[in-house]
């Protein structure tokens, strides 16, 4: 099978039409006033440090679960570097990836290699899950040309280093410490990932002259216990279930703070459950699929008086196009050198399928796939900061960045399986040679 079997199909650059939207300059006017996003953003950041001064974690270790920069620089590094991140087509863009050996980075970076952007990744490889995987992911994108630093995006050096040798013009930020449930285990890795992170990235954005635009992760998790459905980027986001999505909805906060004072254009996508080749293990439809080819049990959640638990499933290319969107629409940052030179875009979007679908309905279709049955474990949804429904509307980014998700969740995870089955046919297979 092709190593590109499952990657993106590469829609080219997207023109907007800006006399088509009621946004001035393509700017998203959030609701809240600038008081109110500044007492948010000292609140979150401060009951997040707060409560994690109070975990033993923090301070043994605040961030077990990365590994240490590897060693960087010279000649034939930097040569590495700029290669990677030359640009190919006309008016195309230099994209400095970060998080590239994740699932969305993978993705992602491929698709920008392949319709000609110049593209650069960073990750810092740590063992939040299989390392494996992320060399394998690695593997792929070095053989379409993308160069990976190893490296943390708190590390500032290494961070002024890649704007130094690369004028880069758009940061895709994806870099995150990911997984809703693994926050409960070890909080620090989320500070120190989601907002340390970020705010490192910003500050060396903030004196590039020129400074990128910036694209970056945001969750459909900031909606929290909000009830309203569908989900609004308009409805409230100050009611988090989890810590990871509090570091998500902070970084909301921070980015706003950060494009009002120096000028840097930024845009966040709210993507809602993620799935398919190339995938993160500690997903549902990851792991249910290994369980039930493992004749192991697998849980099954429901909500209060036996609920349905839903989720907004959108295949993994229906989130790259909208990635690349953000890209295609995102206006110049207007400061230089960290002084702000007049207003910037900020906008937020939501990247998701618009169909609800319960869980229950997920193993049946993995159950025809596979042709096993599972062996279903209904319990009670945990109070883990999981929440029992979500359901995107894309109405805005379908306006603002021509986003139209095309695949449904049978088509999404026919393709799954059968990478699911080739990858680790092939790695089984491996293991036995050795």
């Amino acid at each position: 099978m092709s190593h590109l079997d499952h990657t993106p199909s590469t829609p080219g650059k997207f023109k907007m039409d800006k006399s088509a939207y009621p946004y001035h300059g393509g700017r998203l006017r959030w609701h809240s006033s600038l008081a109110k996003l500044t007492f948010w953003s000292f609140v979150f950041i401060g009951v997040i440090f707060i409560f994690f001064y109070r975990s033993p974690r923090f301070h043994s270790d605040p961030s077990r679960r990365s590994l240490r920069t590897s060693s960087w620089g010279g000649p034939a590094w930097e040569k590495k570097v700029r290669t990677s991140a030359r640009i190919r087509s006309r008016n195309g863009f230099s994209v400095l990836v970060t998080g590239a050996a994740g699932f969305v980075g993978t993705h992602v970076s491929s698709a920008l290699k392949r319709r000609g952007d110049g593209v650069l990744g960073l990750d810092n490889f740590n063992d939040y899950y299989d390392p494996t995987l992320k060399r394998a992911r690695q593997a792929l994108l070095e053989r379409a040309g993308v160069f990976i630093v190893e490296g943390d995006i708190n590390d500032a050096a290494l961070l002024k280093k890649l704007f130094e040798v690369v004028p880069f013009t758009h940061v895709m930020h994806l870099a995150a410490q990911a997984g809703v449930r693994y926050a409960m285990q070890n909080p620090g890795s989320y500070v120190h990932s989601n907002i340390a992170g970020f705010v490192s990235l910003l500050e060396v954005c903030k004196e590039a002259t020129p400074q990128p635009a910036i694209v970056w992760a945001s969750s459909s998790s900031v909606y929290g216990l909000n009830t309203k459905v569908p989900f609004s980027e308009k409805d409230r986001t100050d009611q988090p279930a989890s810590l990871y999505a509090a570091t998500k909805k902070a970084g909301e906060e921070i980015a706003h703070t950060y494009n009002h004072i120096y000028g840097l254009s930024l845009t966040g996508l709210r993507f809602f459950t993620v799935y398919g080749p190339w995938g993160r293990p500690d997903m549902a439809y990851f792991f249910f699929t290994k369980d039930i080819l493992n004749g192991k049990s697998i849980p099954i959640f429901e909500g209060e008086n036996h609920g349905t638990v839903a989720r907004d499933f959108t295949y993994i290319d229906d989130i790259v196009k909208g990635c690349l969107g953000a890209l295609d629409t995102a206006q110049k940052s207007t400061g230089s050198g960290g002084k702000k030179k007049g207003p910037a875009q900020l906008r937020v979007f939501n990247l998701g399928n618009t169909s609800p679908i319960p869980v229950t309905n997920l193993v049946t279709i993995l159950e025809r796939l596979l042709k096993v049955k599972a062996k279903r474990n209904v319990m009670k949804l945990p109070r883990n900061g999981d929440v029992q429904f979500t359901h995107a509307n894309i109405s805005l980014a379908h306006r603002e960045l021509g986003y139209k998700p095309t695949t449904n969740l049978q088509t999404g995870l026919k393709k799954f399986v059968r990478w699911y089955l080739n990858y680790y046919s092939a790695a089984g297979k491996k293991a036995d040679a050795r």
